[in-house]
């Protein structure tokens, strides 16, 4: 009976292909579960993208998986991680794609896509030099919510074979699952981010209430908003009396020298805007912003900044810029609140600082007023007294000798008098502090000259000026200035000049420096020769100079006293 055994091999072989097919489905979703438990009990949102990519070649059995996020405005891919290629071929192939071709396919229309050769869609146009040969393809979008967060790439299904319907719906079904796991990761680092914040914030608040100096509250507060923020440099600007211009308080990271004492412009610049606006400033690239024009160039290796005012209204104190290295993240919605919200904990700062300087004050002018009093009351009175005493016991005296020696001890008694009068005179004198220092009388002079030069220059402002530089020299600091800038915009046809003074304590250098026509072979140089002069007369010095970039550099030095 050869035919009805033929017929039950036929049976047993149907039902063995039946039970391996359960057996590959039991074994598909067990490895399938074992990925969604793997992807959800990560919570650091690299290693969570790391695991879906890794879970999904393993799932569909492809040789290459990949996993593009799509940036904030919704075009391109902003990260990129892969697996099946080494860094080795990484190196080789370039720069990881930005979203052209196939995989902007999916980001243009987020559905599932599978394709038995890449070529032959119409949105290929071939891979780069060193890239490995790629055909079968499976796409499958990742929604967090209701927005697509990002898409997984899958190539080269092993064997030869070509993804199916089972593979799209078991990546499906992940991407459902790395769509909750990523959610929660952003979630938790979230959290961890406002416990950073809230620490800070006490940090600050306990050094608020301590007496803590304002420089040192403001460093602390840049330097938390820096580490929180995951930035590379952080500056704290803020306004002069006429609010016309920024100046640099404080500076901490990369590039930080290159920006301490700077005063720029409020008008057309980053810093500016976020000051004028009192509101957050977002740039991308802040190498490229064109409202970092003014001034040097102090955003090397930099990419993405914020700016945001220390206030709010008409009550903004300053701006807190924050910068991270070229390529990495945009500032995002979130994080700006967050520092916004931080920015105010520095107007506080700024504040309460303010006030207590006005009550040291006070308490100073007070004190002076008193110390006065007693002077005029019980010292000076009690010295005109005792010179009294001894010109009407001169009359007494026959000795030549000893009645010199008392008129000679009633004229010191009179200038001794006279001293205290004049130390009375300046205990209650109150001047106006605002203003006089070198530093405020540099800033305006600048500020003067930018009607004349058509722009505002770039100053910088280093050292302790306003103690260590005494009046005289600073008149002439300030006489120079105004001199130098009113020649460049005379003379040098400049589009760019930037004015840098400094000192050390022993000695004040002022170099002004700009990018015009440089200085003629024959030519007037009274000017130049005033400049000179006043170098000479304080024993300093005066030179120029023609950089190789063109244009003119002043240096103007004299030695402080005592040096």
């Amino acid at each position: 009976m050869p035919l009805p055994q033929l017929r039950l091999d036929e049976l047993l072989e149907e039902l063995q292909a039946r039970l391996d097919a359960a057996r590959s489905t039991r074994d598909r979703v067990h490895r399938l579960l074992e990925a969604v438990l793997s992807v959800g009990s990560e919570l650091d949102l690299q290693q969570v993208l790391r695991r879906i990519v890794e879970a999904a070649a393993v799932l569909v059995d492809a040789r290459y998986a990949a996993l593009g996020v799509i940036a904030p405005d919704g075009k391109r891919l902003s990260d990129f991680l892969t697996v099946g290629i080494g860094d080795e071929e990484i190196a080789a192939i370039g720069h990881f794609p930005e979203g052209h071709g196939i995989l902007g396919e999916l980001i243009r229309d987020p559905q599932p896509l599978r394709l038995a050769k890449i070529s032959e869609h119409p949105s290929s146009y071939g891979f780069p030099a060193h890239h490995p040969p790629m055909n079968t393809f499976l796409g499958v979008p990742i929604r967090v919510r209701d927005q697509v967060f990002g898409n997984l790439y899958l190539t080269e299904k092993r064997g030869g074979a070509r993804f199916d319907e089972e593979d799209e719906s078991v990546l499906a079904t992940l991407a459902v699952a790395a769509g909750v796991a990523i959610d929660n990761a952003r979630l938790y680092e979230e959290s961890k981010r406002r416990e950073r914040w809230l620490r800070a914030n006490a940090e600050i608040t306990y050094g608020l209430l301590s007496g803590t100096s304002r420089t040192e509250v403001l460093h602390l507060i840049a330097e938390r908003a820096r580490e929180i923020m995951v930035a590379s440099l952080a500056v704290v600007a803020v306004p002069t009396e006429d609010g016309a211009q920024l100046t640099v308080e404080l500076a901490i990271g990369e590039q930080a020298t290159e920006h301490r004492g700077l005063v720029l412009p409020v008008e057309g610049t980053f810093m500016g805007a976020a000051f004028t606006a009192a509101a957050p400033v977002i740039s991308p690239d802040v190498g490229k912003d064109v409202r970092v024009s003014t001034g040097p160039p102090r955003f090397a290796g930099l990419g993405p900044a914020v700016a945001v005012p220390i206030g709010t209204g008409a009550g903004v104190r300053g701006v807190v810029l924050l910068a991270r290295r070229a390529g990495e993240t945009v500032f995002s919605r979130k994080e700006t609140e967050l520092l916004l919200a931080f920015a105010g904990q520095a107007a506080l700062a700024m504040e309460l600082a303010d006030r207590r300087s006005d009550a040291e004050h006070i308490v100073l002018l007070e004190d002076r007023d008193r110390i006065a009093r007693d002077l005029h009351d019980l010292a000076i009175q009690r010295l005109f007294a005792t010179g009294m005493t001894l010109q009407s016991a001169g009359r007494f005296i026959e000795h030549a000798g000893a009645l010199e020696r008392v008129d000679r001890a009633v004229t010191d008694l009179d200038e001794t008098i006279k001293i205290i009068r004049s130390t009375i005179f300046g205990l209650r004198e109150h001047e106006e502090a605002t203003g006089r220092g070198l530093r405020a009388r540099v800033v305006r002079a600048v500020g003067e000259a930018a009607g004349a030069l058509g722009f505002a220059p770039a100053v910088r402002l280093e050292g302790l000026l306003d103690t260590q530089v005494p009046t005289g020299i600073a008149d002439h600091v300030v006489a120079v200035v105004s001199e130098a800038l009113s020649n460049v915009a005379r003379h040098a046809e400049a589009a760019r000049v930037e004015v840098v003074l400094r000192t050390d304590g022993r000695r004040v250098r002022l170099t002004v420096s700009d990018d015009g026509v440089g200085i003629p072979e024959r030519g007037r140089r009274s000017g130049l020769r005033n400049l000179a002069e006043r170098a000479a007369q304080l024993g300093g010095s005066l030179q120029l100079a023609r950089p190789p970039t063109g244009g003119t550099t002043l240096t103007w030095d004299v030695p402080l006293p005592g040096d």
